[in-house]
């Protein structure tokens, strides 16, 4: 699915399975358990995403805003990091991760 250019700013998507999808304007959406293996969420705004046990598999999250996301628990093995802001995003039990080229990642992450 392409949802480039839908804002879905606040929007329930817990569960859904957006395997592929193509993403960019998320502000604030619930996306706990979410599928979103491979996505494109290129530079997509993820301010304040609940993204708590989401898949990110092989997303690519390159300059993705995640600034205060909850990233409790996701996974994101393979997952593309680089300029990826995560200014106060929750990243405990995160699965997977290769920070590297990340902005803002706490000490304990690098």
């Amino acid at each position: 699915a392409d949802l480039t250019g839908a804002n879905l700013t606040g929007a329930n998507l817990a569960g859904a399975n957006l395997t592929g999808a193509r993403l960019s304007d998320l502000t604030g959406p619930y996306l706990a358990a979410a599928d979103l293996s491979g996505a494109d969420l290129t530079g997509a705004n993820l301010t304040g995403a609940n993204l708590a046990g989401a898949h990110l598999t092989g997303a690519n999250l390159t300059g993705a805003n995640l600034t205060g996301a909850r990233l409790y628990a996701a996974n994101l093995t393979g997952a593309d990091l680089a300029e990826a802001d995560l200014t106060e995003a929750d990243l405990a039990g995160v699965i997977g991760a290769d920070f590297t080229g990340a902005l803002n990642v706490p000490a304990k992450y690098r």
